[in-house]
């Protein structure tokens, strides 16, 4: 009896898991990326674990396994890393679906928690980009369902895949320290309380350790280059220049109205009361008191860790939390209709469930419509912001390599165009693994993987541009040097400007 229960679980486990991968790969990406994901891409064919912006940003484990995919040869470089989120979201979904199947012993509620976070949105649009994030969110929920398993069993093998897990999380994103806290609390009330011993904790450690070992690594060698351990240490935490952001305790009227968008956006359903049923209703179906409160834990601090970050991303930085206020829905719904077990009731939940897809759809276009201001500084060549932001989906998006293929087709005989953050890896991608204009000069002030002269300063600007045609993306502050803007003036060149002398 028991074996053909574990055999229908695996049937729906799969089928969870096919559903979401097939979600994720058909709206993935086609190719290269602004922002951080070009970065990604652009790290990753140049097998670079590292970086420059610091260890805290270096995520190795991902980069690790970019690197592996790139060696296979099937399709388009970036398409084959965006796949890679794809996957790791399918993988975080079924495992959600899991660890509440296993725990509250029914499907339905399961797979509403499951279907919840595939289609929250901030977490269906990083399982259609090269970003780190969903890889992090499986191994998370990986780590609860293996607890759950601990709590039920009281089998101490579960630690220790707990501790060689969560290692691996260190290696891919400083979140997982968080959680590390509440595992290390716990093992030592256990330890204390000699429900395991001074040799499981040792293993514990060690096979830890082992899964970090991607991030020691970095830790180590930059320590040894450096010689300097506190410097080392703050990049370890902070990366190069965010220690404010990370411990910022402040909040403005502002911050708090752009967070409370960010989670309403992400859960665009009435079944969001299910939530604090969930949070409510713990204590009743918790399997162990300990689960109960490492769960708890988890979501006040990622919900205050992110609610009070103060990065221009940080709408990224409350996936963790999407993803444990997910498992509470779960529970939420499995309470509910325990005592309201019409089928109606499912019916409805399955149906407000599915919200999102025409919330998704159509919100972009009235904002568009209204004019709403989305609080960007300027406008990127072949990117509506609407779209772009509001909407989770990235299939069809060719507007970075249109616009690296339009703006270096503008550019004369080594040229040079000054790119900012967003826009340089695009450009560089074109370049290097699509073969056009290797000629011109692509340089960014704001990375340093690959300059091929030196980023132009108000010294040496008037004789390179005495040599050659000088341009720039945007002459917009924050994403063009301060010398060119206050002295120079600039000509619309096709999708990028050609700087002039003032007259």
């Amino acid at each position: 009896m028991e074996s053909s229960i574990f055999s229908k679980v695996k049937v729906v486990y799969s089928a969870v898991l096919l559903a979401a991968l097939v979600l994720y790969a058909a709206t993935c990406a086609p190719g290269v990326l602004w922002q951080d994901s070009g970065i990604y891409q652009y790290r990753i064919w140049h097998n670079d674990i590292e970086g420059k912006l610091g260890l805290a940003l270096s995520h190795p484990l991902y980069h690790l396994i970019g690197i592996g995919v790139k060696y296979i040869p099937i399709g388009e470089f970036g398409y084959r890393v965006n796949l890679i989120s794809a996957f790791a979201g399918a993988f975080a979904v079924a495992n959600l679906f899991l660890l509440l199947r296993l725990w509250l012993k029914k499907n339905f509620p399961a797979i509403l928690g499951a279907i919840t976070l595939a289609l929250s949105h901030t977490f269906w649009r990083h399982a259609a980009i090269a970003e780190d994030y969903t890889m992090y969110s499986a191994l998370l929920l990986t780590e609860l369902l293996i607890l759950l398993q601990y709590v039920k069993t009281k089998h101490v093998v579960f630690l220790y895949l707990l501790g060689l897990v969560n290692g691996l999380a260190i290696a891919t994103h400083m979140f997982a320290s968080i959680a590390f806290v509440c595992y290390l609390v716990f093992l030592v009330v256990l330890l204390v309380q000699k429900e395991i011993r001074l040799k499981d904790f040792g293993v514990i450690v060690g096979l830890w350790i082992i899964g970090a070992a991607p991030y020691e690594y970095l830790i180590i060698n930059k320590y040894i280059q450096t010689g300097d351990l506190a410097a080392t240490l703050s990049s370890a935490f902070f990366g190069n220049k965010w220690q404010s952001n990370v411990i910022n305790t402040g909040l403005s009227a502002g911050l708090i109205k752009e967070n409370m968008t960010f989670l309403g956006y992400n859960f665009p359903t009435p079944n969001v009361i299910f939530f604090f049923a969930g949070v409510y209703g713990l204590k009743k179906v918790s399997p162990d008191r300990a689960f109960k409160n490492i769960l708890l834990a988890l979501l006040l601090i990622f919900f205050f860790f992110a609610f009070r970050y103060t990065v221009q991303d940080r709408y990224a930085f409350f996936l963790p939390f999407y993803c444990v206020a997910s498992v509470f829905m779960g529970v939420g719904v499995h309470i509910f209709l325990k005592r309201y077990s019409h089928k109606t009731f499912a019916i409805l939940i399955f149906a407000f469930a599915l919200l999102p897809l025409p919330v998704y759809e159509f919100v972009p276009l009235a904002a568009e419509r209204l004019e709403i201001n989305l609080g960007m500084k300027r406008t990127i060549p072949y990117r509506n912001d609407y779209t772009h932001f509001l909407r989770p989906w990235q299939r069809g998006n060719e507007g970075p390599t249109l616009f690296a293929q339009e703006a270096l087709s503008m550019v004369e005989e080594g040229g040079i165009i000054i790119a900012d953050s967003t826009t340089v890896c695009p450009l560089w991608y074109v370049q290097e693994i699509k073969g056009v204009r290797p000629d011109a000069k692509v340089v960014s002030w704001h990375e340093s993987y690959k300059n091929p002269i030196a980023v132009p300063t108000s010294d040496t600007i008037g004789e390179l541009m005495a040599e050659r045609g000088v341009y720039v993306v945007s002459p917009v502050a924050g994403y063009c040097p301060d010398y060119l803007l206050e002295g120079y003036d600039f000509i619309k060149t096709g999708p990028i400007y050609r700087v002039t002398e003032r007259k």
